[in-house]
């Protein structure tokens, strides 16, 4: 058995995280043995790593924050599972690794017949995809919205969630290389980012007047889609992959009446009713099942090459998430 195990955080990930061996303790009442099937890494455990997250867990830590597993062995009173159900492990620390104790009562059965990689990243991006469409503006079938980052994980959800739900999708990249998959995933109209934007958003849409925009790079960014929404939409901003500050002018909150919002997942869950948190995650569970909905894997790791992977994960022009795929 191996874990992906962090002593220390430090500027570059991959140093400071190494797989290390170790034994799982008995079972106790309830408690049943996972072995993982897949756990994604994510921009949040980089960033974890780096000591720049929202939410840091004490060291040492278990690196990684959502997976899916199989039960391998029950310990006594484990309830209805049974050895070889897939299953979900609730969001939280500790997921890089080979094997896990579970408590029954906390595990999400799953489809044993679709694919378990995609359902491995249903918890983090797809939530963010589906909840930034939802909370702040109630968009009509037919609406626009417009997002920044359209290639990234939550990008791609998004544009396949708003198809789903009826809207259409201008989405915004920075690279030119990077505009192929998000049309090949639905996107409707995709562009390179631009000090022009607004003029080419209002061309490519018959100028729709546009109410809510996601933003995920900051900086001079998050003013180039406040130019392209019309007067009291709301911007949202989820994330900086630009390293920077939110830049917008002014005139988009005095003359517009522009409102400029943050989301964060972790917030959203401790807050939402449990029916509100299930009904996000069993929507979510069924269109990955039926395959309508899902992201591209650039590549998988075992947890003894963890140094590689967050190395993978960590670097530019991915095109797919890196996932740690233990071999059992």
């Amino acid at each position: 058995m191996l874990r992906a195990q962090y002593e220390r955080r430090g500027p570059v990930p991959q140093d400071v995280i190494e797989a290390v061996a170790f034994e799982a303790p008995p079972l106790e009442a309830g408690q049943v043995l996972l072995e993982v099937v897949a756990a994604p890494i994510n921009p949040s455990d980089l960033l974890t790593l780096t000591g720049e997250y929202g939410q840091l867990p004490p060291l040492p830590a278990i690196g990684g924050r959502e997976r899916v597993g199989r039960v391998a062995e029950l310990g006594p009173d484990a309830g209805e599972l049974a050895v070889g159900q897939l299953v979900l492990l609730p969001r939280g620390s500790g997921t890089w690794s080979t094997h896990v104790v579970g408590v029954a009562a906390q595990l999400q059965p799953l489809p044993n017949d679709a694919d378990p990689l995609q359902l491995s990243m249903m918890t983090i991006n797809p939530p963010t995809a589906a909840l930034l469409l939802s909370e702040f503006v109630s968009l009509e079938p037919g609406e626009w919205v417009i997002q920044n980052a359209a290639n990234s994980a939550v990008g791609l959800y998004l544009v396949q969630l708003a198809r789903d739900r009826g809207y259409r999708t201008a989405n915004v990249v920075r690279r030119g290389d990077a505009a192929e998959v998000v049309r090949e995933t639905g996107g409707d109209v995709v562009l390179l980012d631009g000090e022009d934007l607004a003029g080419r958003v209002s061309a490519a849409t018959d100028g729709a007047q546009i109410r809510l925009g996601i933003d995920a790079v900051a900086g001079g960014a998050t003013g180039h889609l406040a130019d392209c929404l019309c007067e009291s939409a709301t911007l949202v901003n989820y994330g900086r992959m630009s390293g920077e500050p939110c830049v917008v002018q002014p005139d988009a909150f005095v003359f517009r009446d522009l409102t400029l919002r943050g989301f964060w997942l972790a917030p959203w869950f401790q807050r939402a009713p449990e029916e509100r948190r299930r009904a996000i995650v069993g929507e979510i569970a069924g269109l990955i099942a039926t395959g309508k909905l899902h992201a591209p894997i650039e590549a998988t790791y075992d947890v003894s090459d963890i140094k590689d992977a967050v190395a993978a994960a960590a670097s530019g022009g991915r095109s797919g998430k890196i996932l740690i795929v233990p071999r059992h």
